[in-house]
């Protein structure tokens, strides 16, 4: 008998491991049977997905995908977290934001889970006169606040120091941010005449007197707004910061106080290893800075679900995306996290929405127990290598804005718009085909669907950088249908005609139902194209039925007064078949010609 070691792992101990070149000629066997004659690397580069910023997602790590030492949580270069506790003593601070001057909202999020508070003032928000409304009953010593008040940054401030002093809050009990960030608004803006004297006056004055208060926000929310990747938005992060280093030095602060007077604020997306991995390679990066500065390298981080993946169709499925994000900014680190409503980017969040944002953040932390364990993604061959192909990346697009003279010049010259606008062009191309799904939009939309009405929120400061959302495309379509709709009665239509058996049409009729719904054109699968109403055809069954029955029927649907007739799959050579829809194809300009031959406006 084989006496095994006690190692607890016995199982399988006595067969030879497994190499990488055995994976991957079994990989290649798979892919040959599907028509790809690849072998080694090639077949293992057939399954790996392109990323932005040139990077690739590869479909196996191992122990041989080699990342530099990430050390320990509190200590240089900070990947595994800025504190040596991490999040485990209490989970991360549930910040919530709040753009109307609703006191009521404050105080029941609060009450019911938020741990601080971030409060949008002046244009487009509360105004600084009703500061003090807002936070009556609020117990500011325990409850930190962080302003965002753009180019009133300083009267906020100004309001928000009186409160503490006629509260009686102790100096060093005052916990926040006074949100000042010139070069934010800028980018929100166009406005490049913000001085930045009072703005380092308020860091100095936190410096000597409020050592819990910050007076900086670095906001990357712009540039990921704009379209950005997860790349552009380090990077642009970097400059902003190293911008600001500059200016508070140059005004007389110390390099350690002014780098203790910022906080990096970043998006976290339903892309949850991505997320994790720019979190934990912004410590990384900012840690390098502070190296070269001669400061102590530690980023205080507040991350924020990310505006542009909210959905104004099917907004329910924002609380799954958020949740996600959510997780994502938990593990890869942040110390403060915002939870957007789902109901967001329809306007004002009612209190049921905030309820679910708040709660999303309680759920994670007191159930999941995400907090108790310190950078939980660490020693994951993937996000470890991921974590450094990223820094790399935002590194070198640093290096470029720094050597345009900085991000002020990159704002200025319109080369940061550019980059912006060309990242989201390629995305907004992967949208367009469907490439990358929105569930509820271009994927499974429901026409049936009442749309949901929130109160208007204030308008936003605009002029800069673009917001763009990734439904924005879909969003148009249907706001056409809608107007038909309201116009006429009924949706535009079109008639798919299934040939053969319910096993030879099912799935591409599943598929033209959901593509022609994505643009608010309602599919007719009953009855003949005569009853439907509609102008326009889509014939759906298998390669084999069309090649037996495709061009007969569609010069019969032609005789019946068919406009278009579509084919449900690859392009072919079928005699009275107009156009084709398949996977990949361009839904945004199909669906748009579509509306346009219907007269839908």
């Amino acid at each position: 008998m084989t006496v095994l070691p006690d190692d607890g792992l016995s199982l399988a101990a006595e067969f030879p491991d497994a190499t990488h070149e055995q994976w991957q000629r079994l990989v290649a066997g798979v892919l040959r049977k599907s028509g790809k004659e690849v072998s080694d690397d090639a077949a293992e580069d057939a399954l790996s997905t392109a990323l932005e910023d040139g990077l690739r997602a590869r479909p196996l790590y191992t122990a041989h995908d080699s990342a530099p030492d990430p050390g320990v949580p509190g200590f240089a270069p900070f990947v595994r977290g800025g504190r040596a506790e991490g999040n485990t003593l209490g989970g991360w601070d549930v910040r919530q934001q709040h753009t109307a001057a609703d006191g009521a909202a404050v105080l029941a999020d609060l009450e019911n889970g938020v741990t601080s508070l971030w409060l949008v003032m002046g244009e487009g928000g509360i105004p600084v006169s009703a500061l003090g409304r807002v936070l009556d009953g609020v117990y500011l010593d325990l409850a930190p606040v962080v302003l965002d008040a753009g180019r009133g940054v300083e009267p906020a401030a100004r309001e928000l120091l009186r409160l503490y002093g006629e509260r009686g809050v102790a100096k060093e009990a005052a916990r926040g941010n006074l949100g000042a960030d010139p070069l934010g608004f800028e980018a929100r803006t166009g406005d490049d005449g913000f001085d930045f004297a009072p703005v380092a006056a308020l860091a100095r004055r936190c410096a000597e007197e409020y050592p819990g208060l910050r007076a900086l926000t670095v906001d990357a929310l712009p540039y990921h707004e704009a379209g950005g990747s997860a790349a552009q938005e380090l990077g642009s992060s970097l400059a902003t910061g190293v911008a600001y280093l500059r200016a508070l030095t140059e005004a007389g602060l110390a390099v350690e106080q002014a780098a203790a007077q910022l906080e990096f604020r970043y998006a976290a997306t339903a892309d949850q290893f991505l997320t994790i991995a720019k979190l934990r390679a912004a410590r990384r990066l900012w840690a390098r800075v502070a190296e070269v500065c001669g400061a102590p390298g530690g980023q205080v981080q507040h991350a924020v679900t990310s505006p542009v993946m909210m959905s104004r169709r099917d907004p329910w499925v924002n609380m799954l995306r958020t949740t996600v994000a959510t997780l994502a900014a938990g593990v890869g680190g942040a110390d403060a996290v915002t939870v957007l409503p789902f109901d967001h980017a329809l306007g004002l969040p009612d209190a049921f929405a905030r309820r679910i944002a708040r709660n999303t953040s309680t759920i994670l932390v007191e159930e999941s127990h995400l907090s108790r364990v310190i950078d939980p993604a660490g020693g994951s061959w993937y996000v470890e290598r991921l974590t450094d192909e990223l820094a790399h990346a935002g590194w070198e697009f640093f290096q470029r804005i720094e050597q345009e003279g900085g991000q002020a010049a990159a704002l200025r010259s319109g080369r940061l718009r550019q980059d912006l606008a060309d990242t989201w062009a390629a995305r907004s191309a992967k949208l367009a085909k469907r490439r990358e799904p929105i569930t509820g939009v271009s994927e499974f939309p429901n026409l049936a669907e009442r749309l949901v009405e929130r109160e208007p929120a204030p308008v936003q400061p605009s002029g800069g950088l673009p917001r763009v959302r990734r439904d924005e495309a879909y969003e148009a379509l249907r706001a056409r249908s809608d107007a038909h709709l309201a116009a006429t009665g009924c949706r535009p239509r079109i008639f798919l005609a299934a040939l053969g058996p319910a096993a030879a049409h099912t799935a591409r009729l599943t598929f033209a139902s959901n593509l022609f719904q994505a643009g608010g054109i309602e599919p007719v699968t009953e009855g003949s194209f005569e009853d439907s109403g509609a102008t326009e055809v889509c014939l759906c069954s298998s390669d084999a039925l069309y090649e037996e029955r495709a061009s007969e029927v569609a010069a019969s649907l032609k005789s019946a007064g068919a406009a278009q007739v579509f084919l449900a799959g690859r392009p072919g050579q079928y005699p009275g078949v107009d156009a084709y829809v398949f996977a990949g194809c361009d839904a945004v300009a199909v669906l748009s010609a579509t509306l346009d031959r219907m007269g839908v406006s």
